[in-house]
């Protein structure tokens, strides 16, 4: 099909942009989208519409929550843009349909608007406040467990300016003596080896109610963090000695 953009490397999911969204990034997968959508058959049967209930639809993207087709479009889309995806039968409802409304081994046009989307909330209390978003993805899902050691490189913004820049390494459970704020290291329990994230830090996971004078952060301040997880290696055995073994052990 003629100015479209192929999401499934077979065919099988098509996008054709009708207006352009701003910015440069996209929903990662755990972000929390809001979208409004129409969809139709390809005799142009409408069979469901979020803008017909006046209600966006939200839904987490790339955990399953939806049919595969709609996730691709999705992911793929900037803020505010309005596009339109057709979706083959393996990437939609298959061979079974979704009686009565959808038929056996129909193909589907959604047209889609992207509304915003939310970070994945990676705090522990899920509170909204530790915001996840993948900037790289990992090759595989490999995540420091408590006394992993890791070396991480950070970037902290606030309100757009830099306020530090470096790499550390640091035992987990102990990234307070490196001076790495709770927020990165409660998140870095669900970053993989190579991944690059961005995090939205609200103040009790990053400076709290004082702030940070070396960096000029004023007191409740929400920050950002880039931070990109570059190596991992789980704690030896030998840690889990007790200490006359170790002591033994360093006589041999």
């Amino acid at each position: 099909v003629e100015d479209s953009v192929d999401l499934s490397g077979d065919g099988g999911v098509l996008k054709k942009l009708i207006k352009e969204g701003t910015g440069e990034e996209f929903p990662s997968t755990g972000c929390t989208v809001s979208v409004h959508y129409a969809g139709r058959l390809t005799d142009g049967t409408p069979f469901d519409s979020s803008y017909d209930r006046n209600e966006p639809f939200s839904f987490q993207v790339g955990v399953g929550m939806v049919t595969k087709g709609f996730d691709l479009g999705c992911a793929s889309m900037k803020l505010g843009e309005i596009c339109e995806v057709t979706c083959t039968a393996p990437y939609s409802y298959g061979e079974a349909g979704s009686p009565p409304t959808i038929p056996p081994n129909a193909t589907l046009i959604f047209k889609l608007e992207m509304l915003g989307w939310k970070g994945e909330d990676v705090s522990i209390l899920k509170d909204g406040g530790i915001e996840k978003f993948i900037l790289k993805k990992a090759d595989k899902r490999r995540t420091p467990k408590e006394g992993a050691r890791v070396n991480i490189h950070l970037e902290g913004s606030f309100e757009s300016r830099v306020f530090e820049n470096r790499d550390c390494e640091f035992d987990m459970g102990e990234g307070s003596e490196q001076d790495v704020v709770e927020g990165v290291e409660i998140a870095l329990q669900r970053i993989s080896v190579g991944e690059q994230s961005k995090l939205i830090l609200k103040p009790k996971y990053a400076f709290g109610s004082e702030g940070n004078a070396k960096f000029n952060i004023p007191p409740n301040a929400t920050v950002e963090y880039k931070v990109t997880l570059n190596k991992c290696e789980m704690a030896p055995e030998a840690w889990k000695l007790d200490s006359e073994e170790n002591i033994e052990q360093a006589k041999i």
